[in-house]
């Protein structure tokens, strides 16, 4: 299970009904914070970052696209060049780092969407680039009924993706509907630190 908390205009709230419910069923999961997320949420961040049920993780400095050309994704302009790669993933690293006490392993882009050159440059940082297999809630914009069922469709190894950053969406509804089913067919859940030691 991973959240993503992408801040910004519209994006800087906190969707405590779904963190209350990973803590609830003691889920574990990896979070991913922006930036301004975190800049926007200080002390939501400390109190997340003190939780060892959750892991977190880099999601980027503005929330750009990774792409050393400017490759737009979902409308979003990304990053055109070597230096502004190497800005949007380590600005934000040091923040992460700060609250956590320990370097984060994982970087999801902006969009999730990062090219060959810039996924080269992320590794190179030290930072695994994460993607996802299912879209559970569709960058928070899905009604609880569709969330409920992609996040049903999740096998063993499959990455969820879903935002913790919109309360009032349909992805707490629809994914504390689907997580009881999972847990019944014998499914559990890790971080990504844990699935990948």
């Amino acid at each position: 299970m991973t959240l993503d908390f992408c801040g910004g205009l519209g994006g800087n709230g906190t969707d405590h009904a779904i963190l209350d419910m990973l803590q609830r069923l003691q889920i574990p999961a990896t979070l991913f914070l922006n930036a301004r997320w975190i800049h926007a949420n200080p002390s939501r961040a400390r109190d997340l970052a003190a939780n060892r049920l959750f892991e977190l993780a880099n999601h980027g400095t503005r929330h750009a696209p990774l792409s050393v050309t400017g490759k737009t994704a979902y409308g979003i302009p990304g990053t055109r060049s070597s230096a502004e790669v190497y800005e949007e993933i380590m600005s934000n690293d040091a923040l992460v780092t700060a609250l956590s006490g320990q370097r984060p392993r994982f970087f999801r882009p902006g969009t999730a969407f990062l090219d060959d050159v810039a996924a080269e440059i992320s590794l190179a940082l030290g930072l695994i680039p994460a993607g996802f297999s299912i879209n559970a809630d569709g960058g928070a914009t899905y009604p609880p009924a569709v969330v409920a069922s992609e996040t049903a469709k999740a096998r063993p190894g499959d990455i969820i993706l879903a935002h913790g950053n919109h309360p009032g969406s349909g992805t707490a509804a629809g994914i504390s509907a689907a997580i009881p089913a999972l847990l019944e067919k014998g499914y559990s859940f890790t971080t990504l630190g844990s699935a990948f030691p």
